[in-house]
């Protein structure tokens, strides 16, 4: 299973993690105590930044196997394989926020097993960081006036909390995000994590939405489901949906699907049967 297969399944873990990444290295590390308001300790560690420097803490991951060494919260990379590897999966999550001149620049994530190296920067590391304050927090950062990076990066980090919140937090972004390219990129995420909640929401973008832009995003989205679910409704979508390019691109995520019911439905279009 990748990383970006994400089953949605009870979560056992702890709300909070203390640990330190076990290979982080070429970092000038100073421990605080998040001091249970994440997000003010972040903000005064913002504040009190004025040059380059990463704050950082822990949180559980959502189940599965899955290896997050590579997503720099913009695109997936191949790189050599971690040192550390659990068969098991993963069960921690490191949030890595990037502070300069006061204010954020960049959120990355890693899971366990990751050689993190973080050039020789000053790394604040918050203990006891609480999973639904982090929601919170990267919940903020969703926003148009943000650095696309950092949007991006905190709606892939929310994407991989294993609290419930979570979920909730991805389709607000989707519903009611600020700009075209959150609500496009939080769709993604919702497919991939949101569960039940997943089709009303991509269907109510595709539907209701006012930007063509997002439409087609959330027909992507809808390529992203499990088939017995993302298939028909691409189908109808296809079939019945007022906007062309809407049409268009579910038709091409149906063939790019190769799902015999798409075949079907091109030789009733193709046959007009």
């Amino acid at each position: 299973m990748t990383w970006w297969t994400m089953p949605v399944l009870a979560v056992t873990a702890a709300a909070t993690v203390s640990a330190q990444p076990a290979q982080l290295s070429n970092a000038q590390v100073s421990v605080q105590p998040a001091g249970g308001n994440l997000v003010r300790a972040v903000d005064d560690r913002v504040a009190a930044t004025a040059n380059a420097g990463w704050i950082a803490y822990a949180v559980p991951l959502l189940p599965g196997d899955r290896m997050l060494c590579d997503w720099n919260g913009e695109s997936y990379r191949r790189s050599p394989a971690p040192a550390t590897v659990k068969l098991e999966g993963s069960d921690t999550l490191f949030i890595f926020i990037r502070a300069e001149a006061r204010a954020i620049t960049r959120v990355r994530m890693f899971s366990e097993g990751c050689a993190i190296d973080a050039g020789g920067l000053p790394v604040t590391w918050l203990e006891g960081a609480a999973a639904q304050q982090s929601v919170t927090l990267l919940s903020r950062l969703v926003d148009a006036a943000q650095p696309r990076r950092v949007a991006d990066g905190a709606l892939a980090a929310l994407a991989m909390h294993a609290d419930p919140t979570a979920a909730k937090a991805l389709v607000t972004a989707a519903r009611g995000g600020a700009s075209t390219q959150v609500r496009g990129q939080a769709l993604f995420w919702v497919a991939q994590r949101a569960g039940a909640q997943a089709i009303p929401t991509i269907a109510e973008a595709i539907d209701k939405d006012p930007e063509t832009d997002v439409k087609k995003r959330a027909v992507f989205a809808l390529s992203q489901l499990p088939a017995n679910e993302g298939v028909p409704k691409l189908i109808e979508v296809a079939s019945s949906h007022s906007n062309p390019a809407v049409r268009r691109q579910a038709m091409f995520w149906l063939g790019q699907s190769k799902d015999p019911r798409a075949l079907a439905f091109f030789e009733r279009v193709l046959f007009q049967r």
